[in-house]
């Protein structure tokens, strides 16, 4: 692709707000096809990290229709090596390969589709000319995928039957598809924003979760909603049309109270970061936190009160288990969970090839290494119970690779220490000027601390020796950190 290629039409859906139910709707007819089911099912975080999901899939979004081609470039490479890792059997003990070529190519089938439709469903149908040009498009991301263009068809009037014929013989009623429709919403995390207000999130959730999934089965081809048994409600159809209406009505307000790239930074944002979105978000969740005490009087819902500011943060070692190593959500410790570590601490850095794989292999040896102590029934995975029992000390040389490998690469500059610059990139806030408490750090530089005496270069610095001990004592759940419990545990 050329610069003058790069994709205006699909960029320019981002700020739209009617895109986000109709990502919804595109991204359940991808989870419906039995190759992206299974591979969601084992790697994915979606159900577990939403948010931090969200942020990583926005920006790589915008990455590939960047108008810079080397920027596009790069990001097709970096997908291309996360989509190779992503291969196994599924439930159904048939296998699965997110670098299969038809696979991928109904995931930007079903983006150009859902694109369309929902223009249509808002009243506002695509000229001719319009989609010829969203279509081709399409053809481009896959063509910087690498893929052959053939998997998907070469106009739009092939295109039709070829989308009905996936509809009505490939696609099934998968697990993921049934997670996404009725658990993910459900039980949807509160963001950063909402965290502490479990009353205000609660009660938006009660109403806005099963409103997204009736609006969303509403718009799925009606073929296949036979097929997969999805009921259609009284009066949803209507209710799904003037949501897409009342989105499109937003178009009229000013461009920075809709720009995606903000709210998906608010959603996504750590709590008590330093950046311009963290600190939106604190705005924003002192303001919900007094509208929530008028929501407490009024709300019927019985919603736990949140745990004392004095109580730890973690209780044992099943709760870390929990809230960080397992990181899929599946109640167990296996590959896809350390594999999902290494992609998000990768996705922060943003780390070329040599980097990244360093990385994948230092886990992947920080895997061998926990199943072979803790993996006592030998079969295959590590639960919570066999963590628990089995983990408090735990810090072999693999999980010491595992910190000197992503010191190495956090240290863009190589010279031996992490600075304000580069520590902001991989915990997206500034140095913390307490003292750590624990682990050993003192005030060597020990996550939490300036590192004002870390022996590496002086104030706001973070030496390797400091770095390696409180990420060490952070993932052996020894000790829980400020900053490297958003790595992995923020939603």
């Amino acid at each position: 692709m050329t610069t003058a290629q790069a994709k205006p039409r699909f960029r320019k859906l981002f700020d739209d707000p009617r895109w986000a139910p109709a990502l919804v709707r595109a991204t359940v007819l991808e989870a419906a096809h039995p190759q992206v089911g299974a591979a969601l099912v084992a790697n994915s975080t979606f159900v577990t990290h939403p948010w931090r999901r969200l942020r990583n899939t926005f920006d790589s979004m915008r990455r590939m229709c960047d108008p810079d081609e080397a920027v596009r470039s790069r990001e097709a490479a970096r997908l291309n090596r996360l989509h190779a890792r992503l291969k196994g059997t599924g439930p159904d003990q048939r296998p699965y390969d997110a670098m299969d070529p038809a696979a991928r190519a109904w995931v930007l089938a079903t983006l150009f589709e859902s694109a369309v439709t929902m223009y249509r469903l808002s009243g506002q149908p695509l000229p001719h000319e319009e989609i010829e040009g969203l279509y081709e498009e399409t053809r481009d991301y896959l063509r910087a995928l690498g893929d052959e263009d053939v998997h998907l068809p070469p106009t739009t009037g092939e295109f039709w039957p070829y989308y009905d014929a996936m509809v009505e013989r490939e696609l099934e009623d998968t697990e993921a598809m049934r997670i996404i429709l009725y658990k993910l919403f459900d039980h949807l995390p509160a963001p950063g924003v909402l965290s502490g207000l479990p009353t205000v999130w609660a009660t938006g959730r009660a109403l806005a979760g099963p409103l997204i999934g009736a609006v969303t089965v509403a718009s799925l081809p009606e073929a296949f909603r036979r097929r997969a048994g999805l009921p259609e409600l009284p009066g949803v159809t209507t209710l799904m049309r003037g949501t897409y209406l009342a989105a499109g009505l937003t178009r009229f307000l000013p461009e920075d109270w809709i720009s995606a790239e903000r709210v998906v930074e608010v959603l996504s944002a750590a709590p008590g970061g330093d950046d311009p979105a963290s600190r939106t978000a604190a705005a924003l969740h002192e303001r919900l936190r007094r509208a929530g005490a008028l929501v407490r009087l009024l709300s019927p819902l019985p919603v736990p009160e949140p745990a004392s500011p004095a109580a730890p943060v973690h209780s044992g070692a099943e709760e870390f288990f929990r809230d960080v190593l397992d990181q899929t959500g599946d109640g167990y410790l296996d590959w896809p969970d350390l594999a999902a570590m290494a992609r998000e601490l990768a996705t922060r850095l943003d780390l070329d090839e040599p980097e990244e794989t360093r990385l994948y292999e230092a886990f992947a040896g920080w895997w061998r290494e926990l199943q072979a102590a803790l993996d006592t029934d030998g079969d295959g995975r590590v639960s919570a119970r066999e963590y628990a029992s089995s983990a408090p000390g735990l810090a072999g040389p693999a999980l010491i690779r595992v910190a000197e490998v992503l010191f190495a690469a956090t240290d863009a500059d190589g010279n031996g220490v992490i600075d304000a610059e580069e520590y902001r990139t991989l915990f997206r806030t500034a140095f913390r000027r307490e003292t750590a408490a624990a682990g050993g750090a003192g005030n060597t530089g020990g996550a939490g601390s300036t590192g004002d005496k870390g022996g590496a270069g002086g104030a706001d610095t973070y030496d390797g020796a400091a770095f390696v001990r409180a990420f060490v004592s952070f993932m052996s759940g020894r000790l829980r950190s400020s900053p490297f419990d958003p790595l992995f545990s923020q939603p």
